[in-house]
């Protein structure tokens, strides 16, 4: 059985990988990702979109435990590509972080992402496939310009504002 001063011993294992996260240091987050199997390609992945994508933190929550193995932490930030949008929203992305014997063993992701956003997403590849095919081939599947895709994207977004798709 696991103690609560054991769960309450993730969370700065936790915190930290917050940290690893948006220091935008591949090398650093690979390291923390050693045993995270399937996760470490999309985490590191996620990394260079934000980092292209210009993200800023501008409320950072403390982790917090779920359940015996698995912590919470909710991050919310200033984008490129949400700016690109003209919407005064600020994302908020939540890392799932599991455990096995206080190591990471898988991170999930997700975002609280408007309706607009996929929106914009899909008339880009739409409209503007030769913006967005090359740098974001294997996009969030490994692909190799991670960055490059979210300011293509961010561009392609600025251009859908400005088209009659944009809702007014």
């Amino acid at each position: 059985m696991i103690s609560s001063a054991d769960t309450e011993a993730l969370l700065p294992i936790a915190e930290s990988l917050i940290d690893d996260f948006y220091s935008f240091d591949g090398a650093r987050l690979e390291q923390a990702l050693a045993s995270a199997g399937d996760s470490k390609e999309s985490l590191l992945y996620y990394q260079g979109w934000a980092e292209g994508g210009n993200y800023e933190i501008i409320e950072r929550k403390h982790c917090a435990v779920k359940s015996s193995n698995i912590v919470s932490c909710p991050i919310m930030v200033k984008d490129d590509p949400m700016l690109a949008l003209a919407v005064d929203f600020f994302v908020t992305d939540t890392f799932e972080i599991t455990f096995e014997d206080r190591r990471v063993s898988s991170v999930e992701t997700s975002s609280n992402d408007l309706p607009i956003y996929y929106q914009a997403r899909d008339w880009v590849r739409a409209n503007m496939p030769e913006l967005v095919a090359q740098p974001c081939e294997g996009s969030f599947a490994g692909g190799p310009t991670p960055g490059i895709c979210a300011q293509a994207m961010a561009e392609g977004y600025r251009h859908f504002t400005a088209s009659d798709a944009y809702p007014r």
